[in-house]
């Protein structure tokens, strides 16, 4: 089932309810002594087009904001904030606005306030300054609404480590991305591809102003990533020497102290970093608070390699004479593959499955190109094409993705979806042409329209509709459960319907009709669920649990 909305939310209060008002770190700024802190100037040209000098956002037609932002850390943020203001504010809303949803009660606020006062205390010390600085200027457009929970700057900061912080205390509820990559015999001209679906999902309103980012820094490489307003963190990225980086979460334990967020750490290698080489020595100078798979791309060593970190060790994955890498939520290098969390990650998750799925799909495809990628990555079927249900997180496309991506390094192209999810048109940018010299802001998408990816035809199907609806009934279903208010069968029936493949519909009415002590109901649909493709071992347990109970009556 979807964790994943529960679990960010959960992170994202611990993180901003901190309360460390007395303490040094509430109390930093970063120093912009030298930096020109003047405020940018922005026209507005038209709802969906701003400009600042050669800085602009603009909101293309298949609805993606593309940003152009050039200059020092202070310049950049300062810009960034300007340009995206309204979308930052926002955005900052459906976040604390689903915190409150989640959590309500003032109690338990208190408590994690309490709990978690200093957790956050170091932070600042294990964010290289620059990014600071970056992040500093974007915090000055952030809404006073929230200046009650922490100060513009630390609330920003704090942001920064949610992917972090949450999968180490919740780690059960994992994001699940999917990561590919192919080169020589396995890539259809030989050079580099990768594709990715980022898994991160708060709800359809966050990911409506995904962001596709243009930074052209005063030090390091110009590069681009997809990323959300607020956000400079890189989950999905690559730079103008052709090196790509993404991120796929593992096992971690619970830290006691944050350090360098992970997505502060690929930033750092995206923007200085030109090989896998250079990478490499980049995620080894900074320490990180939670297990990791980066994928590293490059162009200039015409394959990719998994950098896998954790609080205590660092390796990496690089088969020789290999012509693929796949990676999903475990871990593949010597140094973790046989601890045993990563084994239980193996053992219970969803992550052994999806890895699978892609080797399936490899095999099907011998020579991978970009209509290939967008296919693997919009798979929702199941291991030998069976039926999975709609949502399930032991799809490689599981309808919930923020976004997918693809990249052909050595051609300097970047393919990124429009939503909804993956499903809509791989729009195509090309690096080498968008970090020319310019001298004003463009005023039309800095798109290549001739290689964009068609939107998936899934989107016109009844299955596509009858699963837009079925998320829709799943959320009045979770309510009835909580508050063991009465349902219809016609209402159950509608709603199994609706997804009919899917072994949470016929779970959740197997709880329903247990509770009501309608325990003939309730054996038949968890059996049902049984012969469904349920998504974690400790799930067909819970079921099978169930129904020891049941024989018992």
């Amino acid at each position: 089932m979807k964790k994943q909305s529960l679990l960010l939310f959960f992170i994202v209060f611990i993180l901003i309810f901190v309360s460390c008002g007395t303490s040094k770190s509430m109390r930093h700024l970063p120093d912009i002594a030298h930096y020109d802190a003047q405020k940018p100037i922005v026209i507005k040209q038209s709802p969906e087009l701003f400009t600042s000098g050669k800085n602009s956002l603009l909101k293309n037609k298949q609805g993606l904001w593309e940003l152009y932002v050039e200059g020092d850390p202070l310049e950049i943020g300062l810009a960034t904030g300007a340009l995206s203001d309204s979308l930052l504010k926002k955005q900052e809303q459906i976040f604390f606005s689903r915190v409150e949803d989640i959590v309500p009660s003032r109690f338990q606020q208190n408590l994690l306030r309490n709990f978690l006062k200093w957790y956050n205390r170091k932070l600042y010390l294990n964010v290289p300054e620059e990014y600071q600085t970056e992040i500093y200027g974007i915090s000055q457009y952030t809404s006073p609404n929230f200046d009650n929970i922490a100060p513009q700057f630390q609330r920003s900061l704090y942001l920064h480590g949610a992917h972090d912080i949450g999968h180490a205390l919740q780690d059960l509820a994992l994001v699940g991305c999917s990561s590919f990559a192919a080169w020589g015999e396995k890539s259809e001209n030989g050079d580099l591809i990768l594709g990715r679906n980022f898994d991160f999902y708060v709800n359809d309103a966050f990911a409506e102003n995904k962001i596709t980012a243009f930074i052209n820094p005063k030090e390091g490489y110009p590069f681009m990533m997809v990323t959300w307003p607020g956000m400079i963190g890189t989950v999905s990225g690559m730079n103008k020497e052709g090196l790509t980086v993404t991120i796929n979460a593992g096992k971690s334990k619970i830290p006691i102290v944050a350090k360098t967020p992970i997505s502060i750490l690929t930033r750092e290698i995206l923007q200085h970093a030109q090989n896998i080489d250079e990478a490499i020595t980049i995620a080894k100078k900074r320490e990180v608070f939670v297990s990791e798979s980066i994928m590293v791309g490059s162009a200039k060593d015409n394959k990719a390699v998994l950098i896998e970190v954790s609080p205590k060790k660092m390796d990496v994955f690089d088969v020789p004479n290999s012509n693929q890498l796949i990676c999903s939520n475990h871990f593949q290098s010597d140094a973790f593959k046989n601890d045993e969390r990563n084994q239980l990650q193996i053992a219970n998750s969803h992550s052994k499955y999806r890895y699978d799925r892609m080797q399936e799909l490899f095999s099907e495809n011998p020579k991978i190109n970009p209509e290939i990628a967008s296919k693997i990555l919009r798979n929702t079927e199941g291991l030998h094409d069976i039926a999975l249900g709609y949502g399930n997180e032991k799809a490689l496309n599981q309808l919930m993705a923020h976004h997918g991506i693809i990249f052909k390094p050595k051609e300097k192209l970047v393919w990124v979806s429009a939503n909804p999810y993956q499903l809509g048109e791989f729009v195509c940018y090309n690096l080498d042409s968008i970090f020319k010299e310019r001298k004003t802001a463009p005023a039309v998408s800095m798109e290549e329209e001739n290689l964009n990816i068609a939107r998936d035809p899934f989107i016109e199907s009844a299955a596509f509709s009858n699963y837009q609806k079925f998320k829709i009934e799943d959320r009045k279903m979770d309510l009835y459960l909580k508050n063991k208010a009465k349902i219809s069968f016609e209402f159950i029936q509608n709603y199994q319907s609706l997804n009919p493949d899917y072994w949470v519909v016929y779970y959740k009415a197997g709880l329903y009709f247990y509770e009501q002590k309608y325990f003939q109901f309730a054996q038949n649909n968890f059996e049902k669920a049984l012969t469904k493709e349920i998504t974690t071992v400790p799930e067909k347990e819970a079921i099978e649990k169930y129904l020891k109970k049941l024989k018992r009556k």
